[in-house]
């Protein structure tokens, strides 16, 4: 993504806000789209790195002006239209309905072997670690510079450390591949390599000295400097 969803590294957005005793959810409705995500995501109908690309495919002033569970509603409701669950006309008839009748209760379905899933899945995560033939490419020490290039699609590749140089700092294992896998291409698990940037390579003089920034990525992110 090279769009203003990808905000690592932009000057001129102000400090980052930290609010003391912060709740998890700011107001009830975050509660319910939290549970959607387990009764849409968790179900397997989409994967993680489709639910990501989803919100990079808002309109850059939507995406910034709306808040956090904002953004997962949007993917959440356009991957479930994409697979055919459901269409935007039913979509936007159940929002015209609720919208009219605020206190008509929702659907229930009981399903408790789903919710047992759901509740592992929320406190264990999704791993999605790989097994994989090959060898790492890179060892820890070898130099390395992140390829400077400009995808239309979705990447972890952060836009503010291509074309820099660092050095391997760990090799964990092979994880799905982010890039493949939010465009139904397949897992295709490579090496991660977490990789130490000193921080003036990444924003010349402007940075502080003696500081670094350790960015894991994936091993086709990467080239021998």
């Amino acid at each position: 993504m090279n769009d203003a969803h990808d905000l690592g590294g932009i000057h001129g957005l102000g400090r980052v806000d930290v609010e003391a005793k912060e709740p998890v959810f700011h107001s009830d409705w975050e509660k319910a789209v939290f549970a959607i995500l387990w009764a849409t995501f968790g179900t397997g109908r989409y994967n993680l790195d489709e639910f990501r690309h989803g919100i990079e495919r808002m309109h850059p002033v939507d995406y910034l002006s709306s808040r956090y569970y904002e953004h997962w509603l949007h993917t959440m409701g356009n991957n479930m239209v994409e697979k055919g669950f459901l269409t935007k006309d039913e979509w936007d008839a159940r929002t015209r309905y609720y919208l009219s009748n605020p206190d008509a209760p929702v659907p229930r379905k009981e399903d408790r072997p789903g919710v047992e899933g759901f509740v592992k899945m929320a406190y264990e995560g999704a791993p999605t670690r790989r097994e994989v033939s090959a060898k790492p490419q890179f060892r820890v020490g070898d130099r390395v510079v992140a390829r400077n290039i400009n995808p239309t699609g979705h990447t972890r590749l952060a836009r503010y450390i291509r074309g820099k140089r660092g050095v391997i700092h760990a090799v964990h294992d092979a994880y799905v591949l982010p890039d493949t896998n939010a465009h139904g291409k397949g897992e295709n698990p490579q090496y991660c390599y977490n990789v130490a940037f000193d921080a003036r390579e990444l924003w010349g003089d402007t940075a502080e000295p003696n500081e670094k920034v350790y960015f894991d990525a994936w091993e086709s992110y990467l080239e021998k400097a």
